[in-house]
């Protein structure tokens, strides 16, 4: 038997006591650099580092492949009080599998755990971690240079979001996912020819269930090993930025999974949960939730945040199902939640999570940005917090979304009685720096693809896909759109299978994806459509009255007072002549999107171009355009000057 004693420790720990005060005090934000398994040389000797967090712990031991899993083979040693074990192993090479095994305190509890912060994992079903090598030679030295631009909320922000393992597969093999480093020139080539600016990837971090989407994560600090090892993700990351591509990751210190070899009951108590069920474990989904209150989860979580952006040159992070960390009460009935210090439903601890989370992420890495998926009111998400706000960057609308989807649901003729559908979300428009999201989860669970919401028959399912895409780019606000979207899969997305590309050999999908491509190539080229996107001086109403004939019509500007769009929508299938539009500016106003258009599937109906004003005041404006409103379409005018 080999035990490692404390005498050893100081002249092999990668952990000084500075490293320890700031964990259990909740302000160590980079403990991958310390705990976990690190492969080093110790005076000439190769070997690997561990250190794992378990206080409550009477004997933690490394098994793995070197010592043929036998418990105790390999003990680590406690680090004074600051509940940390530690030890290094001469001969324990990069690749090797390993867990931690931990006897508690408490009775005679024993369980074998993989490595909270394990750099790689074995492949599900498997839970072994892995010793890693993090080493990568990055080629994004000009993307990262310039990232400040990009990311940066003046900038035209279009998302296109990812599940890695149903984005495309290998029907020559089995139908297997592509690989991490087969996505990288595919998925970066694509992205770019249709103009998006960024990728989001579903969670990535490593998680045993697939069907949870990487939304039930085990493995904080681990790409799943599913399509290739965090070298081979490194390189799809590379891959999209040297294509000018930003990468959005979704993570979630919301709750985690109940699985054994995960952080659940750890060792042997509640370390990184709630002990009382009532604010440590989430009804909804049968998890954990994090006790935000605990320093040293807090020093977990946000180092987890940091390390992506650092060792993963990640650019954004969007941080999943906020609104059920903020309030205690969530999805809970009277008497199955505790108030709060002040006999609140507000989860203080989180509120405070959060904002450190927002804080230390900007000085960090200023030029990256953070998401929140929030969907209630609460106030300020998108804010700074020295007035008083989470600190995010920006915020998904999910009212926009569900408002939305739920006018363009109605058959035509109905849609007059559901008008401020669409109009509401001007009240609070500029309240957050929103994204606009037609996300995953809008075709799962039964609700279909975005084409099979649509009403009427297959021309007009088409025809209203193509309007809401254009609604949603003519909004102010950034965008987001789940693949499938951008042609109009049929199916619902299942997570199992591919995107059905043979789509695109058809016309009226190939068409909805042409538009897209139009879209975003306008949101970034056109100043009036961007500028403005979190900004009321941006957006002016035409008319939002409309109601009997189910049309909208509004303003973009942007910052030269001659860079301004028209956008009209005619959400009915009735076509209509010499429709009168008031307007700002005489001249000439160019026809530059027509969603009817033939290369996009329609009808061909549109303005031959453009058309010119009249000298006859409308809408309180003194001058006015008789247009052609085609049907179910949106259309896109510039004012070109008085010539």
């Amino acid at each position: 038997m080999w035990i490692l004693h404390n005498v050893a420790m100081h002249h092999r720990s990668l952990l000084t006591d500075d490293d320890l005060h700031l964990f259990n005090e909740g302000c160590h934000f980079r403990l991958y650099e310390k705990l976990g398994a690190h492969h080093l040389t110790v005076d000439g000797v190769d070997g690997t580092y561990f250190a794992v967090w378990a206080p409550n712990a009477r004997q933690v031991s490394v098994i793995g492949d070197f010592n043929n899993w036998i418990p105790a083979t390999h003990c680590l040693c406690p680090r004074g009080q600051s509940g940390v074990w530690e030890g290094f192993i001469p001969g324990v090479a990069v690749g090797t599998r390993y867990k931690y095994h931990l006897v508690s305190h408490h009775g005679n509890h024993q369980v074998e755990k993989a490595d909270p912060l394990a750099f790689a994992s074995e492949e599900p079903p498997r839970t072994a971690s892995v010793v890693c090598d993090l080493d990568y030679t990055w080629g994004d030295g000009e993307w990262l240079e310039q990232r400040q631009w990009a990311n940066s909320l003046d900038a035209p922000i279009a998302i296109y979001e990812v599940h890695l393992g149903s984005w495309m597969r290998v029907p020559e093999e089995g139908h297997r996912p592509l690989t991490y480093r087969e996505l990288g020139p595919r998925l970066a080539a694509y992205v770019r020819d249709l103009g998006f600016t960024h990728v989001e990837f579903l969670p990535v971090m490593e998680h045993p269930f697939y069907g949870s989407w990487g939304y039930q994560t085990t493995g904080y600090f681990a790409p799943t090993s599913r399509y290739g090892t965090p070298r081979d993700f490194m390189s799809l990351i590379d891959c999209l930025h040297q294509h000018g591509i930003g990468v959005i990751l979704d993570w979630v210190p919301s709750h985690f999974p109940t699985d054994q070899h995960g952080l659940g009951f750890f060792d042997g108590t509640h370390l990184y949960e709630h002990a009382d069920p009532r604010q440590g474990f989430h009804p909804d989904w049968k998890s954990f939730i994090f006790n935000y209150g605990r320093n040293e989860v807090r020093s977990f979580l946000i180092s987890s945040a940091i390390f992506w952006l650092d060792v993963y040159h990640a650019d954004a992070l969007r941080v999943d199902a906020v609104a059920s960390m903020l309030y205690l009460d969530y999805s809970r009935r009277d008497g199955e939640w505790i108030p709060n210090e002040f006999g609140g439903r507000e989860n203080l601890k989180a509120i405070a999570f959060l904002r450190r989370l927002n804080e230390e992420v900007y000085r960090n890495y200023p030029d990256a940005q953070t998401v929140a998926e929030e969907s209630t009111a609460w106030p300020m998400v998108s804010r700074p917090t020295y007035v008083g706000g989470l600190g995010f960057g920006m915020k998904w609308d999910m009212g926009w979304m569900h408002d939305t989807l739920a006018y363009l649901r109605q058959d035509p003729v109905h849609r007059k009685f559901h008008h401020n559908q669409l109009t509401f979300r001007q009240l609070y428009a500029f309240w957050e720096n929103f994204i606009l999201s037609l996300s995953h989860d809008e075709v799962v669970h039964g609700k279909g693809s975005l084409l099979g919401k649509m009403p009427g028959d297959d021309w007009q399912k088409f025809a209203n896909l193509r309007l809401l895409l254009a609604y949603m780019y003519a909004q102010p606000g950034k965008k987001l759109l789940f693949m499938g979207g951008e042609f109009g899969q049929w199916r619902e997305w299942n997570h199992d299978e591919s995107l059905d590309w043979h789509l695109l050999s058809s016309p009226p999908h190939a068409g909805v994806q042409r538009l897209v491509k139009d879209l975003n190539a306008l949101y970034r080229s056109e100043p009036a459509l961007r500028d403005f996107d979190f900004s009321p001086a941006g957006f002016e109403w035409i008319d939002c009255n409309d109601t009997e004939q189910s049309v909208l019509s509004f303003l973009r500007k942007g910052k030269s007072s001659d860079e301004i769009v028209l956008a009209v929508f005619n959400f009915t299938p009735v076509p209509r002549s010499g429709y009168r539009l008031g307007v700002p500016r005489p001249g000439f106003w160019r026809e530059i999107l027509n969603g009817d258009a033939r290369e996009y599937g329609g009808s061909g109906l549109g303005n031959l171009g453009g058309v010119r004003t009249h000298r006859l005041p409308f809408h309180g404006r003194p001058y006015s355009l008789s247009i052609t409103l085609p049907p179910l379409a949106a259309t896109f005018f510039k004012y070109s000057g008085s010539a």
